[in-house]
């Protein structure tokens, strides 16, 4: 149970924080700004509840630890229900911030989408959002699964690895969808601003497709290795 809480809470913050630095503070920090909010938060997450679920906070990573054999199919399952009720409340509190406007200077909003959901920005197609969040949950992804390896890994600096290829994603694929490579992440402003639903398969397929072809890469990247060592 601690590992489902600490998924949900670790998701919540999530897109609290990161997510709220489009909403609450991105006509001021810009994309490079907001781009590097998703990576710090990363990286404290990692350092604060690494230690207890392995800090997934993120469907996709799941699943990617699910196919690599290194979560089973009920920690799965819990892992993906925390993380997506943890999501939903983080865009709650953002809803509850927006909805008390007076003023303030709101960003994260395309057309009547707000909480900065993920949905296709200006003259960005389909075919593009989905190549890029396959390939870019790819990377994340990948990246998880080689700062955290035993041996090849690094240690207590994984975190910081983890929390920089969050970051690098988000500063290059914000301007295409917001950049989800976290089913999660879309789907608690989805929740809340329901004009993002049209786009939320991309943000379930992509991410899944890229976490699947990480896993895959991984596990040859050690069959190699193994070979290699005989």
């Amino acid at each position: 149970m601690k590992k489902y809480l600490a998924e949900g809470f670790g998701t919540m913050f999530l897109v609290l924080m990161a997510c709220g630095s489009a909403v609450l503070a991105g006509p001021k920090i810009g994309v490079l700004g907001i781009g590097l909010c998703f990576g710090l938060v990363l990286v404290c997450l990692c350092y604060c509840i690494g230690n207890i679920s392995g800090c997934h906070v993120n469907p996709a990573v799941s699943f990617g630890m699910w196919i690599a054999g290194k979560l089973s199919t009920k920690d799965f399952f819990g892992y993906v229900i925390s993380q997506l009720v943890g999501a939903a409340i983080g865009a709650g509190f953002l809803y509850w911030f927006v909805n008390m406007d007076s003023g303030f200077d709101l960003g994260g909003v395309t057309g009547e989408a707000q909480l900065a959901a993920n949905v296709l920005q200006p003259g960005a197609s389909a075919g593009m959002a989905l190549l890029m969040e396959i390939l870019f949950t790819f990377f994340f992804v990948l990246t998880i699964f080689g700062s955290t390896d035993e041996k090849l890994g690094f240690g207590k600096f994984s975190g910081l690895a983890i929390g920089l290829a969050l970051g690098l994603v988000n500063i290059v694929g914000i301007p295409v969808d917001n950049c989800s490579v976290n089913p999660a992440r879309s789907f608690g402003p989805a929740l809340w601003s329901p004009a993002a639903w049209p786009d939320f398969w991309i943000m379930v397929v992509g991410p899944l497709a890229g976490a699947l072809l990480a896993a895959i890469t991984w596990k040859g990247i050690l069959a190699a290795r193994r070979e290699v060592a005989q």
